[in-house]
Formats: structure tokens, sequence, C-alpha cells
């Protein structure tokens, strides 16, 4: 075709970029890349299903952009001395954030769907899209997560989903500011706190979010979501785990060990669904209610949706279980910021069982910003029997400031009265998790940015094992 683009992406296989070049790839144009993980050997299987989609994949060393029409998409993040960067520059290439050239997608389309907060996005789209595939409307889908319904041998990392219909749903970042340039028609807001900007930049950020859409679908159980909705500048569907509260709530919620059942109510009392979900917690019963009003907002009836959610697999590493060994489970979680722990552990203690916690942490960034928050959510959330252990957190290399380490949390909670200690690495955390399990334990393997902490966690399954 004649207007098919060219683009390289440097790091495809990132969490935010590998959908996204699934997405521009199934759509025709040229898509070549490299990744930093590719060079060190790491998560080969995810780079061999790139190479099965036709992708190119050279080393991150600047010998993959050699044309000037090229156009380069990067992370915001890196850095201007990466080779690919400086390659891209001596050629002229156009440069493009991951985010700018989502947006610019995700704008275009005829029903954008974008799905913002500080927890809880990516099961949401996963949960928006399902329904709106289940009821028939094909729509594009660009998670950061794989969505275990779209996963097929020849599509095992299914994290995007590229259909013909008006919907284009998308979970949305808020924290490199690129929420500013998405303009949604349906916008999704499940909560907002404390993560990556202060809470006046993110009050913004969000604000200006649902101000742009047509329809907001909105928390009332998150405060500072709810403050938004008082407002009522936009058109708002509102939702609630307490029956009554907003336009959609939840009755009869029973958990699980690996699941929770609920009745989705509205305001009328002749509205009302069973939902079964194959994911555990109410943090995702209030998930399955967004994503509710927003199918609503499609069209799709709320019994159609609540019977779509009932064959909804989930998402890779959102308490996934992993398996179990000698009496001891063992669950691989995305939680990385307190919001998302203090979920993750309240939906596990929901059930009896000591819990082993590996929480590696995503950054020494992240750490530096909120290491109160982290000691304080694992204080107020480990039982008195739990432990935790971290090693040292990620690091691909740049310049980052390391003032701030796992020990410092582990300390701040061992002070606080918890059970908690940093090892030098994962390999030390592992031997000192299965020098801890007895059965009836739960080892809970936390942590994002990292693609080898589900084979850290499946290790441990085979250590268990007799």
């Amino acid at each position: 075709m004649a207007d098919t683009k060219d683009y390289f992406f440097c790091g495809i296989g990132g969490s935010g970029m590998l959908p996204l070049a699934m997405i521009v790839s199934a759509r025709g144009d040229h898509v070549e890349g490299s990744d930093r993980a590719l060079d060190q050997g790491r998560t080969a299987a995810k780079f061999d299903y790139l190479r099965s989609l036709g992708v190119a994949l050279h080393a991150q060393d600047g010998t993959g952009l050699t044309r000037p029409g090229q156009i380069l998409v990067a992370s915001a993040a890196v850095e201007d001395t990466v080779p690919d960067i400086v390659a891209g520059n001596a050629i002229g290439a156009v440069r493009l954030t991951r985010a700018n050239l989502l947006a610019q997608l995700f704008n275009q389309s005829a029903c954008p769907i974008g799905v913002a907060g500080t927890s809880g996005k990516s099961t949401t789209t996963a949960m928006i899209g399902w329904i709106l595939y289940h009821a028939g409307k094909d729509p594009t889908v660009m998670n950061g997560a794989v969505m275990k319904n779209f996963v097929r041998d020849d599509a095992l990392f299914a994290s995007a989903l590229v259909g013909a219909g008006a919907a284009f749903v998308s979970e949305v970042d808020e924290s490199d500011g690129s929420i500013a340039a998405f303009n949604p028609k349906i916008a999704v807001l499940n909560n907002i706190a404390l993560d990556h900007k202060t809470m006046a930049e993110l009050r913004a950020l969000f604000g200006g979010f649902v101000d742009r859409a047509q329809t907001a679908i909105l928390n009332l159980d998150n405060e500072e979501t709810a403050r938004i909705a008082a407002l009522g500048e936009t058109k708002c569907v509102t939702y609630s785990l307490e029956a009554g509260k907003g336009d959609l709530g939840a009755h009869n919620i029973c958990p699980e060990p690996f699941g929770v059942s609920f009745d989705v109510v509205g305001r009328d009392e002749n509205l009302s669904a069973p939902v079964a979900l194959k994911m555990p917690g109410r943090h995702n019963v209030s998930n399955a209610l967004a994503a509710i009003a927003a199918a609503t907002a499609c069209g799709v009836a709320v019994s159609d949706a609540a019977q779509a959610l009932g064959k909804f697999e989930g998402v890779k590493r959102r308490l996934e279980f992993v398996g179990e060994g000698g009496g001891v489970t063992v669950v691989d979680d995305f939680a990385h910021n307190p919001d998302k722990i203090t979920a993750s552990l309240k939906a596990l203690h929901e059930f009896p069982g000591r819990l082993l916690v590996m929480f590696q942490p995503h950054g020494f960034g992240p750490l530096n910003k909120m290491k109160d928050e982290f000691i304080a959510c694992f204080a107020d959330n480990l039982s008195p029997d739990d432990i935790l252990i971290m090693p040292q957190p990620v690091y691909y290399g740049g310049s980052v400031d390391r003032s701030v380490s796992s020990a410092d949390i582990a300390q701040g909670v061992a002070v606080a009265g918890g059970n908690a200690e940093a090892l030098p690495d994962r390999g030390a955390c592992g031997a000192r998790l299965l020098e801890c399990a007895r059965s009836g334990d739960r080892i809970i393997i936390m942590g994002a940015r990292d693609d080898t902490l589900s084979i850290f966690a499946a290790g441990l399954v085979e250590k268990l094992r007799p």
C-alpha cells in the first residue's frame, strides 16, 4: 500500500511496546525493532513470537536504523545516548514516543474507550475488550498484559487484539503525563492514588481526561474519583461495591480462593444479573462493575455483559495460580505500587494460610518517591505470621538515584512489627522462601517490569514438588 508506514520500535518487547507493535503490524505497516532483553538472552519465547508475525529484530546497537523514512518509536524515558536513538538522529528518522503513537491510533478510531486510574487498568481493559468481543462488536484492544481469552497457539502473547469494529479499547497511562493526549468517547476512571506523580498533578491529569469524554465511568468508592463525579461536568455512569450508592452496584459478594461471585444491580431494582469471576478479590468486583458500565455505554445489555464475564479467563500475572507442591501454593502477581499491593493482600487474606511474599520493586525511583507508603502498605496488610522478603529493585541500566533500597523498606516494615528482610538477589530470596515454606502456606511473587518473575515462580513450584 502506498501509505504503508515504516516503524522501528526501540524496546519492542516491553509491556506497552509489544501490543502496539502488534496492532500496527496487523494493520499492514512495516515493523522492525530491538530490545535489551533480546541482547541479554531473556524471554526468548516473546521474541520468537514477534518473528512469527514477520517482525524483523535487531541488536540494540543502532544497526537496525538505516532509512530516513523509518519512524523511531521509543519510550520517553529512553536516553539520547542509547545507540538506536543516536542512529535514528543521524539518519533523520522521525521520533515518536510510544504514547504519541498510541494516542494517534486511539483518537482516530470511531469509538475510543480509555481506561485510566492508578490500579486495575489492565484487568478492566481486558474485561471490556472481552465483553465487546463476546457481543460481536469486533473491538481493537491495546493492553499492557496478556489477555488469556485471546491466547492461542499462534498468539501466545495476546496483549493486543485487532478488530474491524468501531471500538478501540486501551489502557491509558498517567505516569508520563501522556494521558493528556488521549481524547476518549468513553472514559473509565477506576481510582486515583499516589504513584508516579503528586496528587495535585494526578487530579489535573485525570480530571482533564474525564472532561474530554462524552461519557465517564467513575468509581464512587474512591474518594478522589468520587470528587470528580460530584462536579457533574461530564455525563457520568457511576459504580460502587455498595448497592444503591452508584448507578451500578454489587449484591451478595461471595469470595473464593481463586474467584468471586456477585450480583450486579442497578438503581432500578429490576436490573440484576449474576456474575461469576474466575479471579479473586473485591477489587475485581469493582473492575467488573466498571467494565459492565463501559459495555452498556456501547449498547451491550447488562445481562449479556454479566454472562460474558463468566467466561472471562483473566490476565496474566494478576493473582495468577502458578501451581502447588508439598501443600504450598505459588501465586504470581503484578502488584507493584502500594494501592495494588494492598488490594492483592486483602484478597489473599480472605482465606486462611500464611503468606510468604517476595516483592521485587520495579525500580529505585518508585522506592525513593513512595518509601513511607510502601512501608505502611506492608505493615498494615501483612498478618503477624506473614513474611516479606525483598531482593534489590529491577535495574536495567541508566542513571538512577539509589538512595532508597529494598533494605530501607524491609527495615521500616520490621520496625513497625512485621517480619521483613532484604536479601542480596533473587536467588537468595528463592532459597529463603523454600526454607520458610510449610504446608498450607502461599508464596506470592510480586513485581513489575520483569517478565522473568513468572519463570521464577514456576521454578519454585518445581522445587516444592517431591
